[in-house]
């Protein structure tokens, strides 16, 4: 049994990731901004012991800084950001804002490294020491033939450039690392014309965690455990 962190789990991804955790026999710890709101959480911790709900609100300093104490000393052998925000949807070239820009990069860019930071000794007393952080092929620069986007493109290659620092700085104390991009789900965010659904895109994902070791540590990968471009 692995205990494990989630971030954003109120609903898509998130809330997926916790099913299959906990079916797997796994401790999860899932957090999302207002659990009173989260009645599939809610729900999923009435029927589980093993499921431990914390609010959590990245994109709140006090929120942030005052979860280390929530959490306790609990040891975290895997965990995964999930949390973040598409943010505006028409930022093409002409109509981008900057106040929204910096808010997307607080909860996409800044808040995951700052989390890693407050809770890295709960990480450093797991066994597995698996840090993953869900991001987009969007962020993929290489990638990059359609243009526009440029709050959540550039929120979401900011993610990667800091998991690959972070990757470098831990690698000597065993942790293993990778930002996962989920595929074109069928979300909230993803829309209605999304390709595949959250079974599929976390089935895959949880593949791509199960197999990760120190040797990968710092990749993009797709779903499928297929190497994405920085």
């Amino acid at each position: 049994m692995a205990t494990v962190l989630i971030t954003g789990t109120n609903r898509g991804i998130g809330l997926e990731f916790v099913k299959k955790f906990l079916q797997q026999g796994d401790k999860v710890i899932a957090t999302c901004r207002d659990i009173s709101s989260a009645s599939d959480l809610q729900a999923l911790s009435n029927d589980s012991a093993n499921l431990k709900l914390l609010e959590l609100d990245v994109n709140d300093s006090e929120s942030l800084e005052s979860f280390p104490q929530r959490l306790g000393g609990e040891a975290i052998d895997i965990f995964i950001n999930n949390a973040g925000v598409y943010g505006p949807k028409t930022t093409r070239f002409g109509e981008v804002d900057g106040k929204l820009w910096s808010e997307v990069f607080q909860i996409n860019s800044i808040a995951p490294m700052l989390l890693t930071q407050l809770i890295v000794e709960n990480l450093r007393a797991g066994k597995d020491k698996k840090l993953l952080y869900v991001t987009s092929k969007m962020g993929s620069i290489a990638d990059n033939a359609g243009g526009g986007s440029y709050v959540y493109r550039s929120s979401k290659t900011a993610l990667n450039s800091v998991v690959k620092s972070l990757s470098v700085d831990l690698a000597d104390e065993g942790f293993s690392m990778a930002v996962l991009h989920p595929g074109w789900v069928l979300t909230d965010m993803g829309g209605p014309n999304a390709l595949i659904d959250t079974n599929t895109s976390v089935s895959g994902m949880m593949g791509v965690i199960a197999s990760l070791s120190q040797s990968e540590t710092g990749s993009f990968f797709n779903y499928d455990g297929s190497i994405i471009p920085w």
